[in-house]
């Protein structure tokens, strides 16, 4: 485009040389820009240099992002494990084992796409909370039980 507009000029000047040379060097030096809207935003977007900090801040973040994950996937192994001991049914007759399984998975994956550190870190406070006092409930059940056997002859 740029190229067509200085053809025009030269033909102008040739064929009337009535329009002083400043006019024509100016409209020259107008349009000596962009010819498209992709060189336009080339020039004049600032294009963000990826310094070190970002790359360190992206390794943190990968960190952060693998610790959680790993802690996530440790509280799901822990509550597999913690299941094994619930091996009565409840009143609809499946093995407790089963229902907490089945509840941990759901919630589970409910959480998965979670993004908010903040949440995903009470997630799993919470969930090892929840399976702290389930097992604690265990035993003391497990102890009261067992009492109560000793109790009789």
């Amino acid at each position: 485009m740029a190229m067509g507009v200085e053809k025009w000029c030269k033909l102008a000047i040739s064929r009337n040389n009535s329009i002083p040379s400043s006019v024509i060097r100016h409209r020259n030096l107008l349009h000596n820009g962009p010819d498209t809207v992709e060189e336009l935003l080339e020039r004049h977007i600032v294009k963000k240099e990826k310094s070190y900090d970002d790359e360190e801040d992206e390794i943190l973040a990968r960190r952060r992002l693998t610790s959680t994950r790993r802690e996530a996937l440790s509280l799901y192994r822990d509550i597999l494990r913690a299941t094994r001991f619930f091996v009565w049914p409840d009143s609809r007759g499946f093995l407790w084992r089963d229902v907490l399984r089945e509840n941990a998975r759901r919630e589970f994956e409910e959480a998965r796409f979670e993004k908010d550190p903040e949440v995903i870190t009470r997630l799993l406070i919470g969930g090892r909370d929840a399976v702290q006092d389930a097992l604690d409930k265990l035993v003391a059940k497990h102890k009261q039980q067992m009492e109560q056997d000793r109790d009789r002859p």
